[in-house]
């Protein structure tokens, strides 16, 4: 238990060292982007600082893989170029139990990432998305979102039971993205198809309804729709949409807090849209820390060896290239789960589990007892 203790603090000295300065370097990274990027902007060495803080904790969760295996290298070398490494073997410790303990910090580590982390990336991706907006529109109330227009959907509820579904579009949107204008709002019945079209110069979104104003409505059931159209200055529609769900639903599933992705993936799924990428996404940040355990093991089973002179060099690029294989290949599994070719289980744990394996076969081929 000492000598666990003792290999995971070591461990975690590695990690917070090499986290700290991919930290300082990013910062830096993103303080030039911003100068670059709103050079005609004028805002200033404070206004670039601030935007980069606020985009570094996304940046930073991205590489957490990577840098945890660099700690993983850093610690076996630094155990093997002191000769601990030889006498933990010679005390007759097995390889797999001087792995254990960083690979578990490793995966608490991965936990906590994915219980503190994930909803300050969440929030701060969101105020800097924000921010980004207001700069480019100079302060403009309205922005457009999508290429021509918004489209929304939602269910249609009576008496807590769906009833059919709102096709919404509009010619942009509001910052908040609650507010929408030239809007169409198209209802269809689940058993007689379209019923309504309803035009609106505005509507606003409020708890459990759409405020219309600039109002006509075209009764689609009726033989000439044109003629048995009804205009008035404002009309309340049922939603079940909230504004937190309709800003998310634009933005990238790294927006959400992984608390709140559950009930956000439901309620996606009930007003009509697909949920793919929410759903992968959660189980990736399930899947975090297992992936943080596979790059510790991986960097133990090149580096833990007592390598000197010219192996030391190789088996440091072994080690970080087959990390960043792995990193890829999580990568790559995202990308399928999103287009629907494998299950969001498959495409979050598949990876990790099979670094694992292949780095534990590695270690267990070279095991000499």
């Amino acid at each position: 238990m000492i000598l666990a203790r003792y290999v995971a603090r070591r461990f975690l000295r590695s990690f917070g060292l090499i986290a700290g300065v991919f930290l300082l370097i990013l910062l830096l990274i993103d303080m030039i982007e911003m100068i670059r990027r709103f050079s005609g902007r004028d805002i200033g060495l404070s206004g670039a600082a601030q935007l980069a803080g606020l985009n570094i904790a996304g940046s930073f969760y991205s590489i957490l893989p990577l840098v945890t295996v660099l700690g993983g290298i850093a610690l076996f070398l630094g155990l093997a170029r002191t000769s601990e490494m030889v006498a933990i073997r010679a005390s007759g410790r097995s390889a797999l139990r001087v792995v254990a303990a960083p690979a578990v910090a490793a995966a608490l580590v991965g936990a906590l990432t994915v219980g503190l982390l994930n909803p300050l990336v969440a929030v701060t991706g969101q105020l800097f998305d924000q921010a980004v907006a207001e700069i480019e529109r100079n302060g403009q109330q309205t922005v457009s979102i999508g290429d021509s227009a918004v489209w929304l959907r939602q269910a249609v509820l009576e008496n807590g039971r769906e009833a059919g579904q709102v096709v919404i579009r509009a010619n942009r949107a509001s910052p908040d993205a609650t507010t929408l204008y030239g809007a169409t709002f198209m209802l269809f019945e689940s058993e007689s198809g379209p019923a309504r079209r309803i035009e609106a110069r505005e509507a606003r979104l409020a708890p459990g309804e759409w405020h219309l104003t600039g109002v006509t409505d075209y009764p689609l059931d009726q033989p000439n729709p044109e003629a048995a159209a009804r205009s008035s200055e404002t009309l309340t529609l049922d939603s079940d949409l909230t504004a937190q769900r309709i800003r998310e639903g634009f933005g990238r599933p790294e927006a959400i807090p992984v608390w709140q992705l559950p009930g956000f993936i439901h309620g996606l799924e009930r007003a009509g849209f697909s949920a793919a990428r929410h759903k992968v996404w959660f189980q990736m940040e399930l899947a975090r820390p297992m992936l943080m355990a596979a790059m510790v093991v991986i960097a133990a089973a090149f580096t833990m060896r007592h390598v000197r002179g010219t192996n030391t060099g190789g088996a440091v690029l072994l080690a970080f290239g087959s990390g960043i294989g792995l990193f890829f290949l999580r990568n790559l599994a995202q990308v399928l789960g999103d287009n629907g070719q494998i299950s969001p289980t498959m495409a979050a744990w598949a990876p990790p589990l099979v670094g694992l394996l292949l780095a534990l076969g590695l270690i267990l081929q070279r095991e000499d007892g």
